[in-house]
C-alpha cells in the first residue's frame, strides 16, 4: 500500500512539473507595455468583462466585427462582452453612437448590429441627419413615435455623455480598441478568435 502511495505521489509531482513550464510560458507570452497596457481605466459593473470601443462608421471596426463576434462566442461562459460607441466629435459618428443607444433601448441589438455596419459600408453610407436614423429604426420594426421620444429623451443625452466619458477615461486613441476589466488595454491584438479569447482570459484573471 505504501509503495502505491509513493508511486501516486511521484506521478502527481511529475504532472505538476510538466504543467508549471506551460503556465509560465503562457504568462510570458503577454508582455505589459507591448501586448497590453494597464491604465487607470473605468469602473465596470461586473468582471470579468471585455469592452470594445468602436464606431459603426469605422471601416476597420467593420472588418474586425466578425472576429469580435466569434471571440465573444468563445468567451460567453467566461467573460462578459460589452460595447461602447465612440463619437470623436463628428456628427455622423455621434449619430452612430445614438444608433447603438437606440438598438440597446429597443432590445434589437442582435438584429441590427451587423446590418448597421452593412448599411454604412456597403449600401447607403453614414447616418447624416437624425431623420436618417429615425427612418432606419422604423424600417426595423420600431414604432415611429417611440423612436422620436427616445431620441429626444434625457436618457439618450445621458447615454451619449457616458459613452464619451468611458472613452476618455479608457484613454482611447483609435477604434476598435479592447479593454479588459476596465483597466487592461490591448495594444497588440491577436488576429484569430482563439488567440484573442486566450489573451482576454489571461488579462481578465490578472490581479493588481
Amino acid at each position: 500500500m505504501k509503495s502505491l502511495q509513493v508511486l501516486f505521489t511521484s506521478g502527481l509531482l511529475a504532472i505538476v512539473s510538466l504543467l508549471l513550464p506551460l503556465q509560465s510560458a503562457h504568462a510570458a507570452q503577454y508582455v505589459e507595455g507591448i501586448d497590453y497596457v494597464k491604465i487607470a481605466g473605468i469602473p465596470e459593473a461586473q468582471t470579468p468583462v471585455i469592452r470594445e470601443f468602436f464606431s459603426y462608421n469605422c471601416g476597420h471596426c467593420y472588418r474586425q466585427d466578425p472576429l469580435f463576434e466569434q471571440t465573444a462566442h468563445l468567451l460567453e461562459s467566461d467573460v462578459e462582452f460589452e460595447r461602447t460607441p465612440v463619437g470623436a466629435g463628428r456628427t455622423s459618428w455621434i449619430l452612430s453612437q445614438e444608433a447603438y443607444y437606440l438598438a440597446q433601448k429597443f432590445s434589437v441589438t442582435k438584429q441590427v448590429h451587423g446590418n448597421i455596419f452593412t448599411r454604412i459600408h456597403e449600401n447607403n453610407g453614414a447616418f447624416n441627419r437624425p431623420a436618417d436614423l429615425q427612418a432606419y429604426f422604423v424600417s426595423q420594426g420600431v414604432d415611429d413615435k417611440a423612436v422620436t421620444d427616445a431620441m429626444n429623451s434625457a436618457d439618450a443625452k445621458l447615454a451619449l455623455m457616458n459613452y464619451d466619458t468611458q472613452a476618455q477615461l479608457a484613454e482611447i486613441k483609435g477604434v476598435p480598441s479592447l479593454l479588459v476589466n476596465g483597466k487592461y488595454l490591448i495594444k497588440k491584438q491577436p488576429q484569430s478568435p482563439e488567440a484573442l479569447a486566450e489573451m482576454i482570459r489571461y488579462l481578465s484573471q490578472l490581479e493588481d
